[in-house]
C-alpha cells in the first residue's frame, strides 16, 4: 500500500513538473508576456514607472524575508514564519495592484470632464495638440501631471503622434486609449464630426459610471465582510502562537498540516470571492 501511494504521489509530481519542463507553446509564452505587460502597466498607474520589475521583485522578496524572521522570532512557529514570508513577498504586489485600481477608478470619474474640455477647445478653434496640452492647466487635477508630461514631450519633439504614444503608455487606461486614438484619427484624416463623436463618448462614459457606482455600492459591504472573515482566523492564530504550548503544538507535523490546509482554504475562498465580485474592465485594444 505504501509503495502504491508513493507511485501515485510520484506520478502527480511528475505531471506537475513536466508542465514546466516541456517546451512552452507560443500561446503560453504570449500569455506570460501579457501578464508581465499588465503588471508593468500597474506599476506605471501606481506611480512606480521608474522601478524595473527585477528590482521590485527583489525588494518584495527582501520584505518577505524580514517579515518571516519577525514572525519566527515572535511565535517560534515555522509554519507561521513561512506564511509571513509568502505574505510579505506578495504584499508589495497587492499594494501596487490596489493603487493601480484606485487610480484607474479616480481617472474613470474625470474622463467625461476631459471629453467636455476637448470638445470646448475644438469648437473654439484651438488646434488638437494645443487643446490636449491645455488639460495640463485646466483639466482635472488627478490628470494634470500626466498631461503636463505630454506637453513637455510635444514641445520637445514637435510630434503629436509621439507625444500621444507616451501619454497612452503613461496613463495605461482603455478609456484614454479610445479618446486619444479618436484624436489621432481626426488629426490624420481630418473631418468635422470629432465634436459629435466626443460628445457621444462622454455621454456613454457618464452612463457607465452611474451603473458601475450602483453595483459597487451594493457589493462593498459584502466584500468588507468577506475580507474580515478571511483575516480573523489568522489574527487568532498569531495570538495563540505567542503561548509556548500552542507554539509547540503548531510546530509539530500535524500542526503544520492544519495551518497549511487552513491557508489553502482561506486563499481559495478569498480568490473565489474576488472572482465573483469583480466587475469586467475594458481591454486595451489600442495599446
Amino acid at each position: 500500500m505504501t509503495a502504491l501511494l508513493a507511485l501515485v504521489m510520484g506520478a502527480g509530481v511528475s505531471i506537475i513538473v513536466s508542465a514546466r519542463l516541456w517546451p512552452q507553446s507560443s500561446e503560453r509564452r504570449d500569455r506570460r508576456l501579457s501578464k508581465v505587460a499588465d503588471f508593468e502597466a500597474d506599476l506605471r498607474r501606481a506611480g512606480f514607472e521608474r522601478v524595473p520589475i527585477g528590482v521590485f521583485a527583489g525588494a518584495a522578496f527582501a520584505l518577505g524575508l524580514a517579515l518571516g524572521a519577525v514572525a519566527l522570532a515572535l511565535t517560534g512557529v515555522v509554519a507561521v514564519a513561512l506564511i509571513a514570508l509568502v505574505g510579505g513577498s506578495a504584499a508589495p504586489v497587492t499594494i501596487v495592484r490596489v493603487r493601480s485600481v484606485q487610480r484607474r477608478n479616480r481617472n474613470r470619474l474625470v474622463w467625461p470632464d476631459v471629453v467636455d474640455h476637448l470638445v470646448a477647445s475644438i469648437r473654439s478653434g484651438v488646434a488638437l495638440p494645443e487643446g490636449v496640452a491645455g488639460l495640463a492647466e485646466s483639466g482635472p487635477v488627478v490628470l494634470r501631471e500626466d498631461f503636463a508630461a505630454y506637453t513637455r514631450q510635444y514641445r520637445l519633439t514637435g510630434s503629436f503622434r509621439v507625444a500621444l504614444d507616451e501619454l497612452k503608455e503613461r496613463l495605461a487606461d482603455p478609456t484614454a486609449d479610445r479618446i486619444l486614438e479618436t484624436l489621432r484619427m481626426s488629426r490624420d484624416v481630418g473631418g468635422s464630426e470629432l465634436p459629435t463623436v466626443l460628445k457621444s463618448l462622454g455621454s456613454y462614459l457618464r452612463e457607465e459610471q452611474a451603473v458601475r457606482h450602483e453595483v459597487e455600492a451594493k457589493q462593498s459591504w459584502v466584500m468588507n465582510a468577506a475580507k474580515l472573515g478571511s483575516a480573523a482566523p489568522w489574527i487568532v492564530l498569531l495570538m495563540l502562537g505567542t503561548r509556548p504550548e500552542a507554539a509547540s503544538a503548531f510546530n509539530s507535523l500535524e500542526g503544520a498540516i492544519v495551518i497549511l490546509i487552513g491557508l489553502g482554504v482561506t486563499v481559495a475562498a478569498y480568490l473565489l470571492m474576488l472572482r465573483i465580485a469583480k466587475l469586467k474592465d475594458d481591454r486595451r485594444w489600442f495599446a
